[in-house]
């Protein structure tokens, strides 16, 4: 049995954390491309993240803030 999808709230709180990456890469003037190499994955894992079309694991919120020279904070707040 496939697991439920999740409630309306933790979507939006996915958006959020995806729109604060982009706003945060753009004003970094990175590219996916960059942010992802930076990071150490893949352009189109940054794009899922940011679209919230997908969960980022904790790991890789880590990455991405350090990547980005930011604290993790700044993008799950």
């Amino acid at each position: 049995m496939p697991p439920a999808p999740p409630p309306d709230w933790i979507i939006q709180r996915r958006r959020l954390v995806g729109d604060r990456i982009r706003a945060a890469r753009t004003r970094a003037g990175l590219t996916q491309e960059m942010l992802a190499e930076l990071a150490g994955l893949d352009r189109q894992a940054i794009n899922r993240i940011e679209q919230a079309h997908s969960s980022p694991k904790l790991d890789n919120l880590f990455r991405i803030a350090d990547a980005l020279r930011i604290e993790l904070a700044d993008l799950v707040r």
